[in-house]
């Protein structure tokens, strides 16, 4: 596979990673991440979280608490190295939490993985943008 062939392959994986987290099910996350893998995640203004059971429980206090959220993704750059692979992008996110609709901007950086074939989240890491 060709470095370009590479780059729109884990331009995909980013891109469904934002439909899963846009779908609030937990379900469609586990499948975006690795699960053979360390994995971490720092949402903006919480700790980091390491390790599968809780990083997927993160994801499941968010989508517990969010009715809907829309992202719109600028400024991607993906960057790859053998079976590694990193996305900074800026997270343009719409949310509503509690009846409250919030616009927001964060940094993001998603580091995948690609294991048989398949590229998958090993850290997600996300700091808001003032």
């Amino acid at each position: 596979m060709s470095k370009s062939d590479d780059t729109a392959t884990v331009r995909e994986a980013n891109l469904s990673f934002y439909r899963a987290f846009e779908s609030l099910d937990r379900a469609s996350m586990e499948d975006i991440w690795s699960k053979d893998a360390p994995v971490m995640c720092v949402h903006p203004g919480w700790p980091k979280l390491r390790g599968w059971d809780v990083v997927m429980g993160s994801w499941e206090r968010i989508f517990d608490n969010t009715s809907m959220m829309q992202f719109t993704i600028t400024e991607a750059e993906i960057a790859v190295d053998g079976d590694l692979a990193f996305v900074v992008c800026t997270e343009n996110i719409t949310s509503v939490t509690d009846g409250r609709v919030s616009e927001a901007k964060v940094q993001a950086t998603n580091i995948y993985r690609r294991r048989d074939g398949q590229w998958l989240m090993v850290h997600h890491h996300g700091s808001p943008v003032l």
